[in-house]
């Protein structure tokens, strides 16, 4: 690769895989399917906690209505449905992930690392991760940066880093309420912070969160964090501004749940052509230039280019049959349709 090192191998504890799919939406989940019919072996990276992207964080509720074959599904039926279409080829995930660093090695495979310590060798890299990666907005409390990754996290990848902490969660949505209930059986203490007494998360979690406040399990304050107080990055107590009063609450953990945004992120230093934060890529293969390594979905740009899942769907089946070539170089790939092919439905495990 032309802006890409190349490196020795050589690390210990190191996944190989066929491809890497960096994204587990929609068009990254399908495109596990599309390779494995092809006896290609993948794994997934994702910074989200759970598979499904845009759709199972943004709207998992919200219908959808121009999915093939179903008038109207929510985003969340889709992931559901997707993840059950590839269960035959057993794909790993590795969620609460961002990839930080691509390398070629030495023998042209590329070396994929992420901010959790994984290391990944594949033959072929698919970009697969919408308009960028998810990324946790940061709320606007003074000095907030001091306590980042110590004692202020934005998502939870062990849940006992949590244990015998007094915990302090901020937010009304989902991931805060999820949270709420998931930690307080572990906590010392927990208080939920949010600035309003209605909440955005699932009707059915908001009565199992009232449950514990009503068993005095956990607190609740109504308002916004102000400040923190604490010395080298441990957090002892945070301050709640309400409408007409201050409170300082004591908690040694925050877990601030303010939404995601979207970055392009470390793709940008892959030495890949960009083109206004897209990725340029050919309609044949949907291949970046740079050889071995594909762009799928949103993130993607070519003369008539649409943003739809369905056509994220198209770009994945051809990418497929490109990356089975550089993976198999010498084995001749015959198109065959599921509809007819025994080899197919076996794969599939419907005979």
């Amino acid at each position: 690769m032309n802006d890409l090192s190349t490196n020795t191998i050589g690390a210990t504890d190191v996944i190989e895989k066929d491809v890497v799919i960096v994204g587990a939406g929609p068009v990254g989940l399908f495109a596990v399917f599309e390779l494995g019919l092809l006896d290609l072996d993948t794994a997934l990276i994702d910074i989200l906690d759970k598979p499904g992207g845009q759709c199972a964080e943004l709207y998992p509720e919200k219908p959808i209505y121009d999915i093939p074959g179903y008038p109207e599904i929510t985003g969340e039926g889709l992931v559901e449905r997707l993840i059950e279409q590839i269960k035959p080829f057993h794909p790993t995930f590795h969620l609460n992930r961002m990839v930080e660093t691509l390398t070629r090695e030495a023998d042209g495979r590329f070396r994929v690392t992420t901010d959790a310590g994984d290391t990944f060798l594949a033959r072929v890299v698919v970009i697969a991760a919408g308009g960028g990666s998810f990324q946790p907005k940061r709320p606007p409390v003074p000095g907030i940066e001091d306590y980042e990754n110590t004692s202020v996290f934005y998502s939870v990848r062990r849940m006992e880093e949590f244990r015998d902490h007094d915990l302090l969660i901020v937010g009304g949505g989902d991931s805060a309420l999820d949270w709420t209930l998931n930690l307080q059986p572990i906590a010392r203490s927990l208080t939920l912070v949010h600035r309003r007494d209605e909440f955005r998360a699932a009707p059915d979690s908001v009565k199992k969160m009232h449950a514990l406040l009503d068993a005095g399990k956990i607190n609740f304050q109504l308002g916004q964090v102000s400040g923190l107080k604490g010395e080298g990055g441990q957090l002892a107590a945070a301050t709640v501004k309400g409408k007409e009063s201050e409170a300082e609450i004591a908690c040694t953990r925050m877990l601030p749940f303010f939404g995601l945004t979207m970055k392009l992120g470390p793709v940008a230093n892959w030495g890949i052509n960009l083109e206004e934060n897209l990725i340029p890529v050919d309609t044949e293969k949907f291949e970046t230039s740079e050889p071995g390594i594909f762009a799928i979905g949103d993130i993607n740009t070519y003369p008539g280019k649409l943003k739809l899942i369905l056509c994220g769907f198209h770009e994945a089946a051809l990418m497929s049959q490109a990356a089975a070539r550089i993976i198999n170089p010498d084995k001749r790939i015959v198109f065959q349709y599921t509809t007819s092919s025994s080899s197919l439905q076996k794969k599939l495990g419907v005979i």
